[in-house]
Formats: C-alpha cells, sequence, structure tokens
C-alpha cells in the first residue's frame, strides 16, 4: 500500500496482522507500512483481567489497531487494539479495502498508459497520494469536481484515463455542484456589503465554498450526500447573499451556469 511516511501518526488507526503472542503481549505487523512492527502491551490487548491471550488474539488474525505512541528513533511502535471502537473498526477495513482497490485500478491504468506500474507512481501517483492522503480519495476527488485536480496543479495526458477507469469503477461519496451568483452594490461601501453578503451565505453551512470568479460573478460549489439536498443548500447560499445586497441598496442573480 502507497504511503508518503514511513511510520504511521499517533491516534491513527491501522490494520495489523497478528505474528507473535506472547504471554505480556502480542507483536503484530502494520499492513499499510511495509516492513513495520508494532506491539500491543497485555494492558492494551482487552478490558478487564486476561486469564488466557489468546482467547482475545491469536496468530494470524487481522486486527484494527490505535497507534499509542511512535518512536521512528528505536524503530518502535505501541498499538492498542482494547481503545477501537466498531466504527473505527469498520471505518479502518472500509478505507483499507477501498485502497487496495485503488491500486489495483492504478495498475489496470498503468497497463492502458502503455507504462510500467512505477513510473506511473513517480510520474503522479506519489504526488496524488500527497495531496489527497491516498489514491482512492484522488479518484473520489476527481469524480466530484476534476476543476480542483487543476487547481491544485495536477494535469497531463494521465487524467483522461484516470478519470475514465474512476467513472467505471468508484461511487464518489457525495455529489458536487457549482452555481453562480452576480451581485452588484453601488455606493462607497458596495465593496463591503459584497463581502459581507458572501461570508454570512458561507457561513450558512459548511459544505458551501464561494470562490471570485471575476466581478461581479462568484461561484458557489456546494456538496452533500445527495443531489437534491446539494441544491437546497446552493439555492439557499445564493439567495442569502442575494437578500443581504438587496437590502442595502443593490441588486442580484443567480445562475444555475456560469
Amino acid at each position: 500500500m502507497v504511503k508518503i511516511r514511513d511510520y504511521p501518526e499517533k491516534g491513527e488507526f491501522v490494520i495489523c496482522t497478528v505474528r507473535e503472542v506472547k504471554n505480556y503481549g502480542a507483536f503484530a505487523s502494520l499492513d499499510e507500512y511495509e516492513g513495520k512492527r508494532g506491539f500491543i502491551a497485555l494492558p492494551e490487548i482487552a478490558t478487564g483481567w486476561i486469564k488466557y491471550v489468546r482467547d482475545h488474539i491469536r496468530e494470524g488474525q487481522k486486527i484494527v489497531c490505535k497507534v499509542l505512541r511512535v518512536d521512528p528513533g528505536k524503530e518502535h511502535i505501541d498499538l492498542s487494539l482494547k481503545q477501537v471502537s466498531a466504527h473505527n473498526k469498520a471505518k479502518a477495513i472500509r478505507s483499507w479495502k477501498n485502497e487496495k482497490k485503488a491500486e489495483k485500478l492504478f495498475e489496470m491504468m498503468a497497463e492502458r498508459l502503455g507504462k510500467p506500474v512505477e513510473d506511473c507512481y513517480r510520474e503522479f501517483g506519489y504526488s496524488l497520494v500527497e495531496e489527497f492522503g491516498s489514491l482512492y480519495r484522488a479518484m473520489e476527488e476527481y469524480l466530484l469536481d476534476d476543476e480542483s485536480f487543476r487547481e491544485r496543479g495536477l494535469s497531463g495526458e494521465w487524467m483522461e484515463v484516470f478519470g475514465k477507469i474512476a467513472s467505471e469503477n468508484i461511487t464518489p461519496p457525495y455529489v458536487k455542484i457549482t452555481g453562480f451568483v452576480e451581485l452588484i452594490c453601488p455606493g462607497i461601501d458596495g465593496v463591503d456589503v459584497i463581502r459581507d453578503a458572501l461570508l454570512k451565505a458561507g457561513n450558512e453551512n459548511s459544505d458551501v465554498d464561494i470562490q471570485y470568479k471575476g466581478a461581479p460573478i462568484y461561484r458557489i460549489k456546494v456538496k452533500a450526500l445527495e443531489y437534491k439536498e446539494a441544491e437546497s443548500i446552493l439555492r439557499g447560499a445564493a439567495n442569502v447573499a442575494i437578500k443581504y445586497v438587496e437590502e442595502h441598496g443593490g441588486t442580484g442573480k443567480f445562475r444555475r451556469n456560469e
């Protein structure tokens, strides 16, 4: 699995394979960090008194652990099994499975491009992981807003193949839509009025992102779990900005398309 960092961070939930079980704890390899092993002390295996440690953990078992401490100098990682909730476990496993799928899709992409996989990683794969945190997240983000790739300086012949494979195999977790508002407010305080209107519209919902397109046009981006919800949030934010400007002697219009 592709990771930019050599070691996990404190508090991270990681997929592990139990390698050795002792009376005082267990050693496990970190599946997402090649060559890294961690130690689960006996009190961190389960709550309460542990009579037989193998009743709770055994060699070869796949588990999700929380990273308690990391000491790269000593190559030591302390892990906890008991501090992993059912939600944390499900989320970590889902993320791990998604990334394994994304790596297979990346290999498919390299084949379509007619290039070795490692060359593709060096050319753009590692940049995607560094920018988005994982290949799978990069594919989701492309489906949600391919324009964001270009805004981040990511481009090349590979993007067409990348987008096609992503659209064929990945389902984004939410939808993202864009609309535009035209705001005009005459007077010496007109600029301040428009700024306050946009701030008010953006503060209405954390999933609203407003960007300057070129006066008097401003772009509103919204993300939500469903299209109808996104559309409602978009129009609501636009109406807030327009109403504020009109109350201060200006005019405003909403446009669904640029």
